[in-house]
């Protein structure tokens, strides 16, 4: 079976920029896949700041995308998503393979993230990609009805 899904076995899946004017076809992916998910002000300050946000595409459709902080020998995945229709098809192993890359291309020696403790199957792609888990945050993650949730802080040494 083909990594690439059946509907795009002829179209290029390439990396591109993320740029303001593709949030109107980012926006419905992170909300459908997020119960909390990031603003259209997230992204932007994102953006503004200068952190590596990349789209992954197949041709004009939206597969995935990650947004990451560059810091002094390390970076931080701030988000990482692969869209609902495109999930359980490896598309976060290429996404995770893109940030290393870029990471170690700016010196970085580490990589870090923090998951939702809930969130099995995030931290079943991460860790094997490799992430261990160093630390917990107790209720880092706003939840249910103004419950809170506790997030793992996981890091790849590159």
């Amino acid at each position: 079976m083909s990594a690439v899904p059946q509907t795009h076995a002829a179209t290029q899946v390439a990396f591109e920029p993320l740029t303001p004017a593709r949030l109107d076809a980012l926006m419905p992916i992170e909300q459908a896949a997020y119960s909390h998910p990031w603003t259209r002000g997230n992204f932007i300050d994102a953006l503004a700041a200068g952190y590596q946000a990349q789209l992954l595409v197949a041709g004009a459709e939206i597969l995935g995308y990650f947004v990451a902080m560059p810091g002094v020998q390390e970076a931080h995945l701030l988000n990482i998503t692969v869209a609902p229709a495109f999930q359980r098809q490896g598309w976060a192993h290429v996404m995770l393979d893109a940030l290393a890359l870029w990471a170690r291309g700016q010196g970085a020696q580490w990589l870090w993230l923090e998951v939702r403790a809930s969130n099995e199957r995030a931290r079943q792609v991460y860790e094997a990609h490799g992430y261990s888990q160093v630390g917990r945050r107790k209720n880092y993650y706003p939840g249910a009805d103004g419950a809170r949730e506790d997030a793992l802080v996981m890091s790849l040494p590159l």
